[in-house]
């Protein structure tokens, strides 16, 4: 029988000493590392899980002790502390930018097995090039496609043009193409996980095809978050999938078919300090610190504040 959240927060109460604070249930992050793993595999497909949710090298090494290809970060310092944490196949999702970023990058290259760069722009990728030359290094890089999300990425009618003028470059081996879509069909948001994950992974897979078609060896197709990830792994047209917030869940992830109440490891705790009213109440964790980086009160979800 399925728990309530507040048997959930009963139970890990005692763990709680200052607020706020965070208390992560490990055996709950692990069983839902192992059922996102499995069910990937099942499918022939590559998991590389982002670790943007815990940036912890702890909970990194347990995610590839099951299997995990490598790891995605967000930025060069989160792979520098998984690096120093001993994972060695790390892909930073996001375009460098700035020298100091590209230098980090390279000097982090020489410490690890592999490490994976993202370019979506001609500009950012000479700038990478120019940096590896001198460096004496030769950068895998993967083209970073704008799928319906509109975050960074190249538009999709620009996508053969620019992977032709990036393969062109020295010091750059482009190896594979990746997107962010999440819950976006024909760029909206929808509520249908599946139609989601089928676009993203046809957009993708007809993609690739192009590029191979004009002679560039593309052998990655990484696609798929949390929401949409198994049902992109599903559909055999990618390599890989990058779900994160799966392995502690969230209530956004309730909302959007893809975790249970009782598949949330995190509890976020803070203590009663005033009452001003019987409506409100006053906490010591500041309003910054629970909301989501998305509208609240808003179609479809209407999360709450």
């Amino acid at each position: 029988m399925r728990k309530t959240v507040f048997e959930l927060i009963r139970e890990h109460k005692a763990a709680v000493q200052e607020t706020p604070c965070i208390v992560v249930d490990t055996e709950t992050a692990k069983r839902n590392i192992c059922r996102m793993q499995e069910a990937v595999s099942a499918c022939g497909c590559k998991l590389r899980p982002h670790i943007k949710t815990h940036k912890i090298p702890y909970f990194a090494r347990l995610q590839l002790a099951a299997g995990a290809e490598g790891i995605t970060c967000a930025k060069v310092s989160e792979a520098e502390v998984m690096a120093a944490g001993g994972v060695e196949d790390i892909f930073i999702a996001y375009p460098m930018v700035g020298e100091f970023r590209i230098h980090r990058a390279l000097e982090l290259q020489k410490r690890v097995k592999r490490l994976i760069l993202a370019v979506d722009s001609l500009e950012g990728a000479a700038a990478l090039s120019r940096s590896a030359g001198e460096a004496g290094l030769t950068c895998e890089v993967r083209l970073e496609v704008d799928t319906g999300a509109r975050r960074t990425g190249v538009t999709r009618r620009h996508v053969l043009e620019l992977a032709g003028q990036i393969a062109a470059l020295p010091h750059l081996n482009l190896t594979g193409i990746y997107t962010f879509k999440s819950l976006v069909l024909h760029g909206c948001p929808t509520e249908d996980n599946e139609a989601a994950a089928v676009e993203e992974a046809e957009l993708m897979s007809g993609m690739a095809a192009g590029l191979r078609a004009r002679g560039l060896p593309i052998r990655e197709v990484s696609a798929g978050s949390t929401p949409t990830g198994l049902q992109v792994a599903r559909t055999g047209l990618v390599t890989e999938v990058r779900p994160g917030t799966y392995i502690f869940g969230d209530w956004m992830l309730t909302k959007e078919n893809c975790a249970a109440v009782e598949d949330i490891a995190v509890r976020l705790y803070a203590t009663v300090v005033s009452t001003p009213a019987p409506d409100y109440a006053v906490l010591d964790g500041g309003t910054k610190t629970f909301p989501m980086d998305i509208p609240l009160d808003t179609p479809p979800f209407l999360y709450p504040g």
